[in-house]
């Protein structure tokens, strides 16, 4: 850039909003949908926002786009920006937020996270109604996929493709049993794993596997809280997050003849179509929770 050149990009509300939707999903197509916008109309307002910061945001590909270095920078300072441009705005609004918002919450959260959740939500936005399905977050996917759900909270031993999802927490999982429980590192495992497939039961198993330790299925069910009360009592040993361990487990090591786990990834899920005031504010309101908890 010439010394002598000392402009600096002018930023519209609009644009910077309309490149955060298409972050989210991830396809210009859907995104002009979400917005009821047309697809070119949408093209042209990324394309001046790209022109007037002088980078390349997204990168195009068969299926969507995908965030480029420059649009992770953006998204990450873009979101904060229009989020209080947003409470400006409410603080002067005279119609108070109305609608509904369908909220999906794992089980292990749903007596710890979820009541500040609703609480923090309810003091604010009184006339939103909320729907609570409080479960086995495997199916949460795809209710959020066919709009069942607004949002949901889910667990994933990868991140996300930028744009997808919302990181919420980021944590160690581990390998527990009840305290004295005695293991010996060449002992068969009695497993307490989830009922269907999930990342959870599939990482269990394949680690087990990969380190040649043999295991039983000593309980299976649908919920952490029947997982973890298998392992309370000593029937089995499992495996559970950092941020739900209790009193009177043990955490399994190593040298106990347990191998290395990968880290979980917490994510917030948002459905299509789901650019509302109602939701963007529920959407904040599990963001704070979670941060506040962890």
């Amino acid at each position: 850039m010439n010394k002598n050149d000392r402009s600096i990009a002018t930023l519209d509300s609009e644009l910077l909003r309309s490149f955060i939707v298409v972050a989210r999903h991830g396809n210009v197509t859907r995104a002009a949908r979400a917005l009821h916008k047309t697809q070119s109309a949408l093209s042209v307002q990324i394309k001046q926002l790209e022109e007037r910061l002088r980078v390349t945001l997204f990168a195009r590909e068969a299926r969507g786009v995908t965030l480029t270095e420059a649009g992770e920078t953006l998204l990450q300072s873009a979101e904060p920006i229009v989020r209080q441009l947003d409470q400006v705005a409410a603080s002067f609004a005279q119609t108070p937020v109305t609608g509904v918002v369908r909220v999906g919450i794992p089980d292990e959260y749903g007596t710890s996270i979820l009541p500040d959740v609703l609480a923090a939500f309810a003091a604010r936005h009184p006339q939103v109604q909320v729907s609570v399905r409080c479960g086995f977050s495997v199916d949460f996917d795809t209710m959020v996929d066919r709009g069942e759900l607004d949002l949901a909270v889910t667990t994933s031993d990868h991140l996300p493709v930028a744009g997808k999802a919302r990181v919420l927490l980021e944590e160690e999982t581990l390998w527990v049993c009840r305290k004295g429980f005695p293991f010996s590192s060449g002992q068969t495992v009695p497993l307490a794993l989830f009922e269907r497939s999930c990342w959870w039961r599939d990482v269990a198993v394949s680690a087990l596997q990969s380190a040649g330790r043999p295991y039983r299925i000593a309980y299976s069910s649908d919920s952490v809280a029947g997982v973890k009360a298998a392992i309370a009592s000593g029937l089995a040993a499992g495996m559970i997050a950092r941020s739900t361990l209790e009193p009177g487990m043990q955490i399994l090591k190593p040298e106990d003849g347990f191998p290395e786990l990968p880290v979980s990834h917490l994510l917030l899920l948002r459905g299509e179509g789901t650019d509302t005031v109602a939701v963007e504010a529920m959407s904040e309101a599990i963001v704070s929770a979670f941060t506040d908890d962890s």
